[in-house]
């Protein structure tokens, strides 16, 4: 544990607004005193210390800008969390000239989007919380989110508080200095990445500050972390102690068994295309268009629409007994295994255009390889194997045809593997052969062979599963830096790929029983928990402001497209099962939070979200206004998509029409 004189050595610095340069200075500089008192604890995760501090304005005027508390420690080689925002370095150590940008630590005067250093608003990040872990140690510091105005006093905000909001606060890292830090007011620096494609200088101070009357003070509070750790997964310890310090539920919404039959009612009636065979990939709303709708279809074999829309409803048809649901799943899923397959690889197209299938899909040109891709190969049979486990589960079909399809192109997918047991990111389209590897999206490759085994009992590829499991941990995990899985986003670590992983790690566990996959399991549902917001941010952009909705429970999608997206909640089966395996009442609330937020995050009534019928759901979420780029008609901001977009749809129908249906909201329920 840290002793008490290390933690006591925090840096103090003031940014004043105004002033004719951007650099943070000492306190006295900018007439603010300080004073701090450190007590209690260890400085371990369950035992922090708690550093109170008071800066009081000592000027005879107002005074405006932004505070800056940073920890530093004894740099080595640091590796940084700040959840969801920054993971190691967000992969700065890799090549910088790339199209999609994202924020990455990388030491010297590097060119964007690398920077020495980050400062970000709280609402960027999942918990309130920053982290290194260097040579054994993790360092950190947690502190509330956002400032409240309380009984005329400016005071933190905390979930039992009461009051008006005043202002966010922020969090910074630096792989210069070697200091995580916190901020009253915040910056966004040296850039605001607003997504991949849309980057923006570091803006004025002006909205962004925190201001103190003359004579006013603030006190506020903050935990202190430094404890020893085997590898980067020991700031989860911490991390799990935040979520309950902050938690919030999400708001009430559906029950779980309307919210699928609304959802995957929507997507019935308003997505399917009959002359294509597929769901549309957007619907929206539009006069001019025939019948009121426009399409655009993005057809794929699954990610963004295909099977991870078509199983999800034959899920819910089987659990609502709607036969004509069914049937419609079942004409798309035929249509995959009739037509999609490449028969120069011995595996399946992406996406189809005319009605010729190839892997030219909406990705394509973001691609720096062309080929098959284990990201949607794999979910493609995975997806495949789960509707032909339901088929025979509830209507007594065994449709031998899926079954051989799937078999036959994951016998071509094991035979990819390099000599890590990496399955590969890009496979030729010519031969099926591996052209580019170093990406986490090859789990899902790992994760239909998983299932294939354990629904034919055939353990032909049990110790080839273990060696890449192996490999995955130790190489991606343990580190805490999953990247490569969503092709749009240039191997950026994301939350996408774990979802992969913990699924496959559910059936080696079944399969062989042995506990270290159900501890590789938890390592993993930690890793993406910290994409997970553990409380609700304050939206101010409508729709989502003006509802109540709640960010708890919804994940970041990745370190580049940093607003929530529903495909985390495709895991709640697999929290379920490992909370029933283990008796883990962490997992367990997680889960709970994850089957709460779908929900309430759709139309649950027409217009509910100021577009759509009842049902519709759209994929991208703005918890914060930083990320915001839809407008509504009259050219104000809007903080969600206006369209249905039904493989979002699917990612909470699949949530809640799964084991979840059967025992989960009653046995589970807080």
């Amino acid at each position: 544990m840290a002793t008490l004189e290390v933690i006591m050595d925090l840096i103090l610095t003031a940014r004043s607004l105004g002033q004719d340069h951007s650099e943070y200075t000492g306190l006295t500089g900018h007439g603010l005193s300080p004073s701090i008192h450190i007590s209690g604890g260890t400085g371990g995760p369950r035992d922090p210390y708690r550093a109170d501090i008071t800066i009081r304005n000592e000027e005879g005027t107002a005074w405006a800008g932004v505070i800056h508390v940073e920890l530093p420690f004894a740099k080595t080689s640091p590796r940084f969390f700040l959840p969801a925002f920054m993971y190691g370095t967000n992969r700065g150590e890799a090549p910088l000239n790339v199209p999609k940008e994202f924020p990455r630590l990388r030491e010297g005067n590097p060119p964007r989007p690398a920077s020495p250093w980050w400062m970000v608003r709280s609402d960027r990040l999942s918990h309130p919380a920053a982290f290194a872990y260097d040579n054994g140690m993790v360092y950190g510091l947690c502190a509330s989110p956002y400032f409240i105005r309380s009984e005329g006093a400016i005071r933190q905000w905390r979930p039992d508080e009461e009051g008006d909001f005043y202002q966010y606060g922020g969090y910074s890292c630096s792989i210069a200095k070697g200091t995580v830090g916190y901020t009253l007011g915040y910056e966004n620096a040296p850039w605001l990445f607003i997504k991949a494609t849309l980057v923006k200088e570091r803006a004025p101070l002006a909205d962004n500050c925190f201001e103190l009357e003359p004579g006013e003070a603030v006190t506020f509070g903050m935990l202190l972390y430094a404890y020893g750790a085997e590898s980067e997964l020991g700031v989860n310890a911490a991390l799990q102690n935040i979520y309950y310090l902050y938690h919030q539920n999400p708001r009430q919404g559906a029950e779980p068994e309307t919210a699928v039959a609304d959802l995957a009612g929507a997507v019935h009636q308003y997505a399917w295309l009959p002359g294509e065979k597929s769901y549309s990939g957007f619907v929206i709303e539009d006069e001019a268009a025939p019948g009121g709708y426009r399409y655009n279809k993005i057809f794929s074999l699954t990610w963004t629409n295909g099977v991870s829309v078509a199983v999800p409803l034959l899920m819910a048809s089987h659990r609502l007994g709607q036969e004509p649901m069914r049937r419609q799943a079942l004409a798309f899923i035929e249509e995959v295994v009739e037509h999609s397959l490449n028969p120069a690889t011995g595996l399946p197209f992406e996406t189809y255009s005319n009605g010729q299938w190839s892997n030219h899909g909406w990705w394509f040109d973001g691609m720096h390889t062309p080929g098959h891709t284990s990201y949607l190969a794999g979910q493609a049979m995975y997806y495949l194997l789960k509707a032909y486990e339901y088929e025979q589960r509830f209507a007594g079909i065994v449709h031998e045809n899926w079954l051989v399809f799937a078999t036959r192109v994951l016998q071509r997918l094991e035979g990819t593997q390099n000599a890590d047991h990496e399955y590969p990111y890009i496979l030729s389209e010519k031969t099926g052969a591996g052209l580019e590897y170093d990406a986490f999206c090859g789990t899902w490759a790992m994760a239909a062979i998983a299932y294939w085994s354990w629904l034919t009992g055939d353990r032909t590829h049990l110790d080839s599963l273990k060696q890449s499991e192996a490999h995955y941990y130790h190489a991606y995990v343990r580190r805490m830096e999953c990247y490569g899985a969503p092709l749009d986003a240039d191997k950026a670590v994301d939350s996408e790929g774990i979802l992969a992983y913990i699924k496959a790690l559910r059936y080696l566990h079944a399969i062989t029983g042995e506990p270290v996959y159900l501890e590789h399991m938890r390592a993993a549902l930690e890793y993406e928990f910290t994409f997970k917001f553990c409380y609700n941010s304050p939206v101010k952009v409508p729709p989502l402001s003006t509802l109540g909705w709640s960010s708890c429970g919804g994940s970041v999608t990745s370190t580049a497209n940093p607003h929530i997206h529903p495909m985390s909640s495709n895991v709640v089966d697999e929290m379920l099962y490992y909370a029933e395996q283990t008796g883990d009442a962490y997992v367990r609330d997680r889960m709970l939070d994850t089957a709460a937020w779908g929900c309430q995050t759709y139309n649950r009534y027409d217009m509910e979200f100021d577009y759509g019928k009842k049902g519709w759901m759209s994929e991208r979420f703005c918890h914060s206004e930083g990320l915001v780029t839809e407008t509504y008609a009259d050219g104000s901001p809007a903080s969600t998509w206006f369209a249905l977009m039904p493989w979002a749809s699917g990612c909470i129908i699949e949530s809640l029409a799964g084991d979840y249906w059967e025992r989960g909201s009653e046995k589970h329920d807080r």
